[in-house]
């Protein structure tokens, strides 16, 4: 068939659809308080008609697909008195219908915090995100832990299990508490707040305290609306609270095994009795010990933020949080023996007591501006800031023995790291002819620095008398403890330690809807360059334009098929010895998924299949002469699986989170000269088999109302983590199993929530086998390394809420 023959037919095609898309109209408004603010989370449908949605978080609401006709719309939700109202729909067209509220401010509360409380299931992105759509349309996997289940799981702080609830997620160990490095999909995912890249090192930002956490948004895949730079896996996104125009408060204290101590407090308000000036503040503090001797890891937060309504359109948020962390030196989670894993006690430590604790002030800030040019275009620009400094310890053996005997090393590791971000961007709708348009266009750039002192360190025992894991000695150390020079800046001490980044990017999406926005076919691209040094390396410069293309179908309201191409890039540095430019690695993602609603949008499924193809990735030439250093591309990486999620309200009162997801990472082409690997070898970043799964039963009625049961667990096959072994399988981690649950009862005002967690007390860790790395004159086997969980534990909490 001929080019002119398929472009007649498209043409043909899209009239077609243009003609189709004019048989029907659809409902748009928003839903308002009497003071002006949005009604969030209120049910609107047609009385006597299939079609309901949710008002979102700014209380606009859209219903699609309505035959031309008379209709009364109806609102209504717990501790509301239903409003109802006539409207005209007409063929092609959009009735615009707002709704205010008048009932009294606490009947009103009432309806906010009943239409959120207790969902697992979240419908629509948050604006960070800026995709201007529910979910359920997108072409992408993008799976949300909410605010509720990160509450009903007394998760405490990013690293705490959070990512049971995300299929194919898993936590890598390193350093603890300090950083949360999540693997997903065959590599680490980037770390987001508020839409801002957050790494600023090769590790991650600070554990976010969950006090201040609203939700978390997880992006499978690359995710070009979002960045290009980066590794192809995904993101998370963590969404801090903000203010919501509702008087409410919540205070909470916890306590746990290992002299966990805990208090927290939520308080949001209007500042003016017109609801223009608002403010929250959300703050927390604790004590918390652990199963391993002489670990400590004390926190305090500190979360105020204010909006402020300018006019009827324009608003602006301002945040600012302060994270204080004293904990042990940074390392003390490590075990290292050269007989396997799991062959010292659980509670066995490396760590010597009377180290100096590792310090950290981490300061963030953000401010959001959103203007609304009308009900379907808005703009938004947002800047952030970013200041870490960390004064500290870290500690990693000098050698270990294969008599079981180590020297314990101790290094000095203070940091600073800065960023200042900004982003600019446009969403929009319009119309040509019966194709919709869902428009987004925008700008980000940012600046980022990071400075580390990890140059000095001293080792805790002597050659001739080494700690012995069989008899450890944790008095005064044989070798004295370290006294680091701090008399110089760390600008001076860490000016080899630097890493520096650049970057500029501009980007455009367009979502074409056709028959009645039934089909929808993104393209999209983004531009972005990088000019990055690390430790002073040669600058590496990456300039590319990354493609984004996404087509999602409704089978029905409840039902879409989705299918999406998109690429990342991250820079390189090195020179070929062909003279060949030097390409940025550049990963590629094939996927294809289908979601569903269930029983009214209660609860939803997400199927997804996809493929990973990671090229142009550098090593060094085995060839090349040493004065020279060439580098060679060493051939293709791919990772592929299947995922499946499923979230909400299954019946009355029983909430279901479940998922799973097969993965594997392997290399699929190897370039000739390039040794060390083959075709076929797996790249760790990954468990093969990942499922997850956590149930809540609340008694709806009788004495026991309010009463509950919770149950989970998290099981992982097949572990390629950290390192993989095709040859020696006792190398590599075995299966994993936790079991957890628990009771909790509530009210209006109170809850009480106890868990238990790894409730058959199993040996729990993750870790890696390492080679090569220590240079000790007995030494001639490789180490296991691993960090272990905590034994069977307990967490009671009380919340009131005010």
């Amino acid at each position: 068939m001929s080019l002119r023959l398929h472009i007649t037919l498209l043409m043909i095609g899209l009239i077609n659809l243009g003609a189709f898309a004019q048989q029907s109209g659809s409902v748009k408004g928003k839903i308002s308080t009497s003071d002006g603010q949005p009604a969030a989370f209120i049910s609107i449908g047609l009385k006597g008609q299939t079609q309901n949605t949710l008002s979102d978080d700014n209380g606009n609401f859209t219903l699609h697909k309505i035959k031309p006709g008379n209709y009364t719309l109806k609102a209504s939700a717990i501790g509301l008195i239903t409003q109802e109202k006539n409207v005209t729909v007409t063929a092609g067209e959009t009735t615009n219908v707002n709704l205010v509220l008048t009932e009294n401010k606490e009947a009103l509360r009432e309806v906010t915090v009943e239409g959120k409380k207790n969902k697992y299931k979240v419908s629509l992105p948050s604006a960070s995100l800026r995709l201007n759509e529910p979910l359920l349309e997108a072409p992408q996997n993008i799976q949300t832990v909410s605010e509720q289940l990160i509450k009903d799981q007394q998760i405490i702080s990013m690293s705490d299990g959070l990512v049971r609830n995300v299929s194919g997620a898993a936590r890598a160990e390193h350093w603890g508490d300090l950083y949360t490095n999540i693997k997903m999909r065959g590599s680490q995912v980037q770390a987001m707040r508020n839409g801002f890249n957050f790494v600023n090192s090769y590790w991650g930002p600070l554990t976010e305290d969950m006090s201040m956490v609203d939700h978390i948004e997880f992006v499978k895949g690359p995710a070009g609306f979002m960045l290009s730079n980066g590794d192809p896996s995904g993101l998370y996104n963590v969404v801090t609270k903000k203010p919501t125009g509702i008087n409410k408060g919540e205070v909470s204290f916890t306590i746990g095994s290992y002299d966990l101590y805990r208090t927290a407090i939520d308080f949001d308000h209007k500042i003016t009795d017109d609801g223009k000036l608002l403010f929250r503040l959300n703050a927390a503090a604790q004590t918390k010990g652990s199963f391993r001797p002489y670990e400590n890891n004390d926190r305090y937060t500190f979360a105020p933020s204010l909006s402020y309504q300018l006019t009827n359109k324009t608003k602006i948020t301002a945040e600012y949080a302060l994270q204080n962390a004293k904990m042990t030196e940074v390392g003390s989670y490590y075990i290292f023996s050269p007989n396997g894993y799991a062959t010292l006690p659980r509670d066995f430590t490396f760590t010597q007591p009377g180290v100096p604790d590792t310090r950290i002030n981490d300061h963030s800030a953000f401010v959001n501006l959103q203007h609304n040019f009308s009900d379907t275009w808005k703009a938004t620009a947002q800047v952030a800031y970013s200041k870490y400094l960390q004064t500290g310890y870290s500690s990693w053996p000098s050698a270990v023995y294969t008599n079981n005997t180590v020297i314990r090393n101790v290094g000095i590791w203070d940091a600073e790291s800065s960023m200042k971000l900004a982003q600019f961007f446009v969403n929009g709708q319009a119309k040509t002819g019966g194709i919709v348009h869902r428009i987004l266009a925008g700008f980000d750039g940012g600046k980022k620095h990071y400075i580390a002192d990890f140059n000095q360190s001293h080792d805790l025992d002597l050659p001739s008398a080494p700690f012995d894991v069989n008899n450890p000695n944790y008095g005064f150390p044989g070798n004295g403890y370290p006294s680091f020079d701090r008399t110089r800046s760390l600008q001076e001490r860490g000016a080899a330690n630097n890493i520096d980044q650049k970057y500029l990017s501009a980007y455009v999406q367009d979502e074409l809807g056709f028959f009645e926005n039934k089909l929808r076919l993104t393209l999209a691209g983004r531009y972005t360059y990088v000019n990055q040094a690390a430790y002073s390396g040669n600058p590496e410069i990456g300039k590319k334009v990354t493609p984004r293309f996404g087509l999602s179908y409704s089978v029905d309201k409840n039902t879409s098929i989705y299918a999406v191409y998109d690429q990342s890039f991250v820079p390189q540095s090195g020179i070929l010895e062909n003279g060949d430019e030097n390409l940025p690695l550049t990963g590629t993602n094939y996927e294809a998924g289908i979601k569903k609603d269930w029983l009214g949008g209660k609860w939803n499924t997400t199927l997804s299949v996809y493929r990973i193809l990671k090229q142009n990735e550098l090593a060094a030439d085995p060839n090349s002469p040493p004065t020279l250093n060439y580098s060679i591309v060493i051939g293709e990486k791919r990772a592929q699986g299947i995922e499946f999620d499923l979230r909400g309200e299954i019946t009355a009162g029983l909430k279901l989170i479940a998922n799973y997801a097969y993965t594997d990472g392997k290399i699929t082409e190897v370039a000739p000269g390039v040794t060390g690997m083959q075709v076929g070898d797996a790249v760790p970043g990954f468990s093969k088999h990942t499922s997850n799964a956590w149930l809540t039963y609340t008694l709806q009625n009788g004495a026991l109302k309010g009463a509950g049961i919770s149950a989970g667990f998290t099981h992982l096959a097949g572990r390629a983590m950290g390192t993989f072994s095709g040859t020696n399988e006792e190398r590599n981690l075995p299966n994993y199993f936790k079991l957890d649950g628990g009771l909790f009862w509530e009210n209006k005002s109170l809850r009480i929530n106890a868990n238990v967690f790894n409730l058959l007390d199993k040996y729990l860790y993750t870790g890696a086998y390492y080679t090569g790395y220590w240079n000790a004159p007995t030494y001639d086997l490789g180490v296991y390394s691993w960090q272990a969980e905590a034994p069977r534990n307990y967490r009671l909490s009380v919340a009131y809420k005010f």
